[in-house]
């Protein structure tokens, strides 16, 4: 499981540590993609299969399923590390989350994230301030369908 976040400088060749205990998680292999909400997803390969398997079983004719597989696989890559323990984030993905230098590393319990500081920051401060309407909402689903 990914717990917390760290905060890392992208260096100016793309390439950014990834803490240790995450990289021992993730395995030797992880794929990168874009996220939602602006990050960058960073998965274990199983859990990369596991999504497009499921990706795999909906219906090519119903758009959402096209757009989604889309949006996950046309700029996915599957990265390595170097000896220091960093990989390199692809140009076009350090564009898509707006990767600058200051970036956040944080777990997501079964993938990590990857986002620009301010944007991190920015999307916590409204996180919290709709945090108990979010829990009301997420309590009342849980409901209908138990």
């Amino acid at each position: 499981m990914f717990l917390g976040h760290y905060v890392h400088s992208l260096e100016s060749k793309g390439r950014l540590a990834i803490p240790a205990k995450f990289r021992y998680q993730l395995g030797k292999k992880p794929i990168v993609t874009r996220g939602l909400d602006g990050c960058l997803f960073l998965v274990p390969q199983r859990t990369w299969k596991k999504v497009t398997d499921e990706l795999r079983t909906s219906p090519l004719t119903k758009q959402d399923t096209r757009e989604f597989i889309r949006l996950m696989a046309h700029d996915a890559a599957e990265v390595n590390y170097d000896a220091q323990g960093r990989m390199l984030v692809p140009q076009s993905l350090r564009h898509y989350a707006n990767l600058k230098n200051a970036v956040v590393v944080a777990g997501s319990l079964d993938w990590v994230e990857i986002w620009d500081q301010t944007t991190y920051h920015q999307k916590v401060s409204q996180i919290e301030r709709n945090a108990a309407a979010v829990a009301e909402r997420l309590s009342q689903t849980r409901e209908r369908t138990t």
